[in-house]
């Protein structure tokens, strides 16, 4: 379903979202004190305006509250990125997503307006210590605190057993989501379903579980 998406701040980090925003074809207003920021994401925005979001003015005038989401992607000065996100949530923003860059950041965000904080640089190091520690993890999605989506290299031993004789699910209470070759997914997943080898599989559980299970 396309939303319409009010983008505050178009740095590397919100130049990015609005790529890939574009690329889900989502409708785009993008905006930025920066006249070359500004002109340079014309072509993947529907809209874009040279602005300040800490202004109360110049903020209504954009409508915040016809927006699904509005996200605050500025990085280089937190008290621009808490007065934009306090300032939306006083216009009735519906959604107010915010960046933050210190843990410190986030607390007061999510206490002045922000209803979700996004913390790249925490979420990325904390994905690349998890990727790159094993070498059989090929990535890692975290669902919360407790439960996350690993993909990771099919065991040996597993090789040519079904998913109901191997019963992990009872056994340590993790699901096989797919199994996955050449980047293509099968997401077909029967309890007579043979493990394949030379693949990967999703595997989707609480953290420890998978850690015990997998020896992470």
């Amino acid at each position: 379903m396309m939303k319409s998406i009010l983008l505050i701040g178009l740095g590397r980090f919100g130049r990015h979202i609005a790529m890939k925003l574009d690329e889900l074809n989502h409708q785009v207003m993008a905006i930025d004190r920066n006249e070359e920021r500004v002109d340079a994401i014309l072509p993947y925005v529907t809209n874009a305006q040279i602005g300040d979001a800490t202004k109360e003015g110049f903020m209504e005038s954009l409508g915040v509250r016809n927006f699904d989401v509005c996200i605050v992607a500025i990085g280089d000065n937190f008290q621009s990125s808490l007065e934009a996100t306090s300032l939306l949530s006083e216009l009735g923003a519906k959604y107010v997503v915010s960046r933050a860059a210190r843990d410190v950041h986030a607390k007061f965000l999510l206490k002045n307006g922000a209803d979700e904080v996004i913390y790249p640089e925490k979420q990325m190091a904390e994905w690349a210590a998890i990727r790159y520690s094993a070498d059989h993890i090929l990535d890692y999605v975290e669902l919360d605190d407790e439960h996350a989506i690993f993909e990771i290299s099919v065991p040996e031993n597993w090789v040519g057993r079904t998913v109901g004789q191997l019963d992990i699910r009872n056994k340590h209470n993790i699901n096989i989501m797919a199994f996955k070759h050449q980047g293509v997914m099968n997401l077909n997943i029967k309890s007579d379903t043979p493990v394949p080898e030379n693949n990967t599989m999703l595997v989707l559980g609480n953290i420890r579980d998978i850690q015990k299970c997998f020896h992470i």
